[in-house]
């Protein structure tokens, strides 16, 4: 069975959230996997000065979530690609039923 990839947040800002006492991203967001020096999309995290949110999940900086997105202004077209646009409340990905030989 395949591994499913958890991606995780650096984005270009940061904000302080009084109500959940816990800092979130803002501006322009990447998806990023923990154990990587870079993005999904190849920026480096020191070398473009990204912030990393490893409590906080790519599909919550997502403006269709409403979860952290309150400061995201831009998301990345290639990391959205990459890492999928999809909630947890989405169709499955399409799949090919019968394929041909």
């Amino acid at each position: 069975m395949a591994r499913t990839r958890r991606y995780d947040v650096a984005a270009s800002g940061r904000w302080w959230d009084e109500g959940d006492n816990r800092r979130l991203p803002a501006g322009e967001v990447h998806a990023w996997e923990q154990g990587r020096n870079e993005t999904v999309c190849g920026l480096s995290l020191h070398r473009s000065r990204l912030y990393r949110f490893p409590a906080v999940l790519w599909s919550d900086v997502l403006p269709e979530s409403g979860g952290a997105a309150d400061a995201v202004r831009r998301v990345c077209p290639r990391c959205a690609a990459a890492a999928g646009r999809r909630g947890t409340d989405s169709r499955p990905a399409w799949r090919r039923v019968n394929p041909r030989p």
